[in-house]
């Protein structure tokens, strides 16, 4: 048996792939292939474009997939969501739908956008929006350079931003968000009621979640005399407790900890200081609670 599983092309697919090898799973793919290889045999991988994705695992051509949850919403997908992954083209934040204008616009409020002409990639999610909000316009497909099309063909755009430099280098001013966006793992239904193919993606899931809680923590070795422990262990965090061991022959101990990497630059200092020697700091694969 096989799970088919859909990985976005485009500009997920480096940081999807990169995800899955850090996960354990080795993904090989021609510019051109639809098909990569994958070092699973229980795996067949299908790229394609995310925006696709979420409606092929709704009708279950794909079992599960990874889009973005806007393209769920695009889509009106009916599935079942494993797990939220916290990382897009560039960052581990979530990207954001924004409704921008030119910054000398008039357009000051989403209120203000009635009888106007709106171009997005994302038409269903934005029109709902602005019906909840109460304001008729025509909301157009842009096939691509949507944020070039201000003032001369539309007067607004919705357009999905991570950081919102490239909006301001367009000189684009942000008037609304309307949606927040994460990569999704999600399921069909079907899929997801099939024992095999459940177990499957909540290996997986705890595979990927795993590869990106290690992102943000290291893990930290060291020496110390027993006379320096108590002090070495009050300044010294940890995932639950550090790890101490006996040295052979010896009055230190041997400690070990996992902790967050923002923290590591002012402890080693702080760690020397109480006595620490051999400081060893590593980087992290997977760290599953």
């Amino acid at each position: 048996m096989k799970l088919r599983l859909g990985l976005p092309t485009g500009s997920l697919q480096e940081a999807t792939f990169q995800l899955f090898r850090q996960a354990g799973f080795h993904i090989s793919a021609h510019s051109r292939s639809y098909f990569p290889a994958v070092n699973d045999p229980e795996l067949e991988i299908l790229a394609m474009r995310a925006q696709e994705i979420p409606r092929y695992v709704h009708e279950g051509i794909l079992d599960a997939g990874i889009s973005g949850y806007d393209w769920i919403m695009e889509n009106d997908a009916d599935v079942v969501e494993v797990a939220e992954l916290a990382y897009s083209k560039n960052t581990s934040n979530p990207v954001r739908l924004v409704i921008a204008v030119a910054e000398d616009s008039g357009i000051m409020d989403v209120s203000d956008l009635g009888g106007r002409r709106i171009a997005t990639e994302l038409v269903n999610v934005t029109g709902k929006y602005l019906r909840a909000q109460g304001v008729t316009a025509a909301v157009e497909y842009s096939w691509g350079a949507t944020e070039v099309k201000v003032p001369q063909l539309v007067d607004a755009i919705a357009e999905l931003t991570e950081t919102g430099s490239s909006l301001r280098a367009n000189k684009l001013r942000i008037i609304a968000t309307i949606l927040e966006s994460t990569t999704r793992l999600h399921a069909n239904h079907a899929a997801w009621e099939d024992p095999w193919k459940r177990e499957k993606l909540e290996s997986i899931s705890l595979l990927l979640q795993g590869a990106l809680r290690a992102r943000s923590k290291v893990g930290l070795k060291m020496n110390a005399p027993e006379d320096a422990l108590r002090t070495v262990l009050g300044i010294l965090p940890a995932m639950k407790q550090p790890s101490i061991s006996r040295l052979v022959d010896s009055d230190w101990v041997a400690i070990e900890t996992v902790l967050e990497e923002a923290q590591v630059r002012d402890l080693i200092p702080a760690l020397k200081s109480a006595g620490a020697q051999d400081i060893i700091e590593y980087q992290l694969s997977k760290v599953i609670p």
